[in-house]
């Protein structure tokens, strides 16, 4: 099978594997004083400080979660409880028409759960940048302390969001007291990340999608941002009750180390991905690469083949040895119109085409080669179809 759908999950790493496997083999509770806990606590500040290192942000800000999914929520949810009297509290929650539906979900909960918080949608436009003209209007028509949370990088069609441009925004029109949660899960082992250059106040990452265990993630937390647990508990200063998953979290620490030592993987997946997409245009002139003219991860590319719908797509090319999706992972598995797509303006007939690449380190110009013939097949079967049904 040819795998390449790396921003779903990409494989386990060497060096994550091994410490998955190390951790796994040792018994002591990173919340006890004997010997074997004390050894279970240097493992995961060990990684605490590996995943600093890869964030460039300080190991004391870092707080280990379940996943993205977890981190995005404990950032909303976390920032919001954590603002708890009345000048402190929120009244404007903003989030990308793009967002991943782990901060979306949530912001929905939040603004029909907590009084007095509205939740706006930021624009964006038909390449899939937020509209900054559009997003520093919405904020000078409102009033109060407000929350925003956008994605690095889109999961679906890799385009790039103009964080540090959102941040000078924000801070002009509402001041210090504004707070930023980035989503940066899709970053890590694609291009360099930092936290403390743009100047956000939360980051979320996810181990799986660079090479680490699934299941583990962390929240990055500038120091004096409110978060309250979602879970009480002593674990995690306070931050996340529950104990910690020493495995994981060492695989997390050992997957960064492997990805930061990685020499030339960006330029390696550009090329293959800008080769797949000259294929793509050659072989179906009438393909559409969505969000090709804006600044995108290297290794993703979102397209469509007018006609073909991504659930006939992927049942074929699975069939023929290649895996791809047709946007996010959670989704359970789901094929249907991505929301994407639909508010860069994509028409229902067009996103329903939809199928995303997503490559990593191991993949190689014989595997994009394999999934021109793959597609170049489907075509031609669409074809006949076409003739016989005439």
């Amino acid at each position: 099978m040819i795998y390449l759908d790396h921003n779903a999950t990409s494989p386990l790493l060497p060096g994550a594997r091994e410490a998955v496997l190390a951790a796994l083999d040792h018994a002591g509770n990173a919340s006890s004083v004997h010997a074997p806990g004390r050894k279970a606590r240097a493992r995961i500040e060990d990684a605490r400080e590996e995943v600093a290192r890869l964030a460039g942000a300080h190991p004391g800000s870092v707080v280990f979660t379940s996943g993205g999914s977890e981190a995005n929520a404990l950032a909303l949810r976390g920032a919001v409880a954590g603002a708890l009297t009345e000048e402190d509290r929120f009244t404007r929650i903003f989030i990308s028409a793009i967002e991943h539906e782990s901060v979306r979900a949530n912001a929905i909960a939040l603004s029909e759960s907590v009084p007095g918080i509205r939740l706006s949608e930021m624009a964006v436009t038909p390449d899939g940048v937020v509209d900054l003209p559009a997003f520093r209007l919405q904020l000078m028509q409102g009033k109060g302390r407000t929350l925003i949370s956008l994605m690095a990088a889109n999961n679906e069609t890799g385009v790039l969001q103009p964080v540090k441009a959102i941040v000078d925004i924000v801070r002009r029109e509402c001041g210090e007291d504004a707070l930023i949660h980035v989503d940066a899960a899709q970053v890590p082992g694609r291009l360099p990340i930092s936290f403390a250059e743009p100047g956000v106040d939360y980051m979320s990452l996810s181990a799986h999608k660079f090479g680490g265990p699934q299941g583990v993630g962390a929240l990055i937390v500038r120091d004096g941002a409110p978060l309250a647990p979602m879970s009480s508990g002593a674990q995690e200063l306070g931050r996340r009750g529950g104990t910690e998953n020493l495995a994981a979290i060492a695989g997390f620490g050992a997957g960064a180390v492997e990805v930061m030592s990685a020499v030339g993987n960006e330029q390696h997946m550009r090329d293959l991905r800008d080769g797949f997409e000259r294929g793509l245009k050659r072989l179906v002139p009438e393909a559409v690469i969505f969000g090709e003219k804006a600044e995108r991860l290297p290794n993703t590319s979102n397209f469509a083949i007018p006609g073909i719908t991504a659930e006939t797509a992927l049942i074929a090319l699975d069939l023929d040895g290649v895996a791809l999706s047709s946007g996010s992972a959670c989704s359970s598995g789901k094929v249907r119109s991505s929301h994407v797509l639909a508010a860069m303006g994509v028409s229902d007939a067009l996103a329903r085409c939809g199928l995303r690449i997503s490559l990593g380190p191991s993949n190689s110009a014989d595997d994009i080669e394999a999934l021109l013939h793959a597609l170049q097949r489907l075509c031609v079967r669409k074809a006949q179809l076409n003739v016989a049904a005439a």
